[in-house]
């Protein structure tokens, strides 16, 4: 087998680009989703339901798109059609999804035409985020794998970075915060319309630059697979996945704990920050007979708070960037993988503390190291232990492991939530956060069970 020269930093970076403007979009999905539904209606207790579109849509799209990219073969490339027919359908979504209740709908219409928006987002997502993984995994050796990921984490950082910051800014520039019942407000319509914009720009600049390997020469670097794009090792899925690596397993294992916890921070954040560090006003609401407390989500107090958790957010993107230069000075991946794990941990139970908005920087500070690490090491990892010529196929399973526990922990935190609450007292979401910090502590426990080669 001819090995994959090293390349130049900048062809490197170039191969990740495109990843800044899809994770804007990530970004804004991410923090505003509980908001936004919070705004059309919905209780918290079943707040977490709507999180189980997205990772479930990438548990289908992302294999698909992995095994079909394997077998790919057009002028423009093997992965980069799919980043960009992605790219082209999210930037529509997102013009609609944040206008969900601007077109005079009863609130369970709008909460289905939102619902169905989400789940075509991130589908348009996952079809654009998986491509740029395996652009790796086809055009950079070994050596530089670590190299290419932790830009691939920087580039994603630095894009929810942006992504997240849109809504507070556009409020500090004069654009409403606030808006009637039911009605997201134009600060945060206004953010998705700019990433959408941002996004589309650069994925076309990733196509423009990026020149994937031609199959004769793709085959030089990777003998398992002939020039015709077919797979000389055959085998179904499940055969892939009884001959996958134990690091396979192992870091899925380590993933599954970790991905949890975050889907508890995005869905519970808003209301915690609103309830613990805004003071946000309450008020009783009363559906099919059950009344319970809940956030007033028409208040300044909640709007702004829901600003304030993109601003909490784009602080664990800074910690995140810092903390990804760190991570390749460590030769010992498990050593930082699991350090990283317990420095979130710690950042998650510490928000039970904090009652002050900038108290709050030193917790998500800390959570964005447990992200750096999630981004970048698990990926080196596997990619590293994966011979043969399935690699897209194996991410796109690998990608499983991403999307499993955050479906679980979806279909869970209702009732988790419920468990904590006392009728007639508002949901202390707050303690959802706190279960995010344990489940962080589980999965740096289990990192010593990786076998790394």
């Amino acid at each position: 087998m001819k090995p994959i020269p090293n390349q130049s930093f900048w062809k490197l970076f170039n191969l990740s680009f495109g990843f800044f403007g899809v994770q804007i979009a990530y970004a804004l999905q991410s923090a505003n989703i509980s908001r936004i539904f919070s705004t059309l209606g919905a209780d918290p207790h079943s707040l977490s339901f709507f999180w189980i579109l997205p990772p479930l849509m990438g548990l289908i799209v992302q294999p698909i798109i992995g095994a079909f990219s394997d077998k790919t073969w057009t002028r423009f490339g093997r992965r980069i059609p799919y980043l960009f027919i992605g790219a082209v359908i999210a930037v529509a979504v997102m013009c609609l999804l944040p206008n969900a209740g601007s077109f005079g709908m009863a609130v369970s219409t709008a909460m289905i035409f939102g619902a169905v928006s989400l789940m075509l987002l991130d589908t348009s997502i996952n079809i654009a985020m998986q491509p740029f993984k395996m652009l790796v995994g086809d055009n950079v050796n070994e050596e530089q794998k670590g190299l290419a990921y932790s830009i691939q984490s920087f580039l994603c950082n630095a894009g929810s970075l942006a992504g997240y910051v849109f809504p507070f800014l556009f409020a500090a520039i004069g654009i409403s915060n606030v808006a009637p019942e039911g009605v997201i407000p134009d600060s945060v319509i206004y953010s998705f319309y700019i990433g959408a914009a941002i996004l589309i720009l650069c994925v076309i600049y990733t196509t423009v630059k990026v020149k994937e390997y031609p199959p004769y020469e793709y085959e030089q670097y990777h003998p398992s697979q002939s020039a015709d794009g077919q797979e000389k090792e055959s085998g179904n899925v499940f055969v892939l996945l009884k001959k996958a690596p134990s690091q396979f397993w192992t870091v899925g294992l380590v993933q599954f704990f970790c991905w949890a916890a975050f889907m508890y921070m995005w869905t519970y954040t808003n209301g915690t920050v609103a309830n613990q560090a805004f003071d946000a006003p309450t008020v009783e609401k009363v559906v099919d007979g059950i009344s319970t407390v809940v956030l007033d989500t028409k208040s300044s107090q909640y709007q702004n708070a829901g600003d304030w958790v993109g601003i909490l957010f784009a602080v664990q993107a800074i910690g995140s960037v810092l903390w990804a230069v760190v991570i390749p000075f460590f030769k010992n991946r498990k050593l930082i993988y699991a350090l990283s794990l317990i420095l979130g941990g710690i950042g998650f139970v510490s928000i039970y503390f904090m009652h002050n908005p900038y108290s709050l920087f030193i917790s998500y500070l800390l959570i964005g190291c447990a992200w750096a690490a999630m981004l970048a090491l698990p990926f080196t990892i596997v990619t590293n232990a994966i011979k043969g010529g399935h690699i897209g196929t194996y991410l796109g399973l690998f990608n499983g492991t991403i999307c499993i526990p955050q479906i679980v922990a979806a279909a869970l935190g209702g009732v988790v939530l419920s468990l904590f609450t006392t009728t007639g007292q508002l949901a202390p979401e707050v303690n959802m956060l706190v279960l995010a910090g344990i489940l962080l502590f589980a999965g740096a426990a289990s990192v010593t069970l990786i076998k790394e080669k």
